[in-house]
């Protein structure tokens, strides 16, 4: 699983492969979610001690400034509105990639939001995402490649 592509590759590769799509929708849920709660509990601890190694100081800001700069425009002054976990289910919903589970646990981690609240809302993005790439890819793209 690629912090890139995530399920939104995941999904279109197992339609490729001719696999179920229930079995592909899955898979590629619980792939995603995997590494979110440990995102969300030691980014932070890696990237203090990652920054204080010359060569890797760079990439990590830019890491950071990335996520933070999906979460800005929720921003105003410094203050997230009070819907902070709907918007970070939205952000992870979108089905683009940058977008999905790793992004969405990053930026929960960077704005320190409780661990319990912040898995349930990236899951709930993940699912929203799945079903929309799902829905896209065997419906769609299904119904598309079966007139030929």
């Amino acid at each position: 699983m690629l912090p890139v592509v995530e399920l939104r590759g995941a999904i279109p590769l197992a339609f490729a492969l001719g696999i179920p799509w229930p079995l592909a929708a899955a898979a590629a849920v619980s792939g995603n979610m995997l590494p979110a709660p440990f995102i969300i509990l030691f980014v932070r601890r890696v990237f203090s001690r990652l920054k204080e190694f010359a060569g890797f100081a760079g990439l990590i800001n830019r890491l950071e400034r990335r996520a933070m700069n999906k979460a800005a425009a929720l921003m105003k002054k410094g203050k997230l509105y009070r819907c902070e976990l709907v918007v970070l289910c939205l952000i992870v919903a979108v089905p683009l990639p940058g977008t999905g589970a790793w992004t969405g646990a990053l930026i929960a981690a960077l704005l320190n939001l409780r661990l319990k609240y912040s898995l349930v809302s990236v899951f709930a993005g993940v699912l929203i995402a799945a079903a929309i790439v799902t829905g896209g890819t065997y419906g769609l793209f299904g119904r598309v490649f079966r007139l030929f």
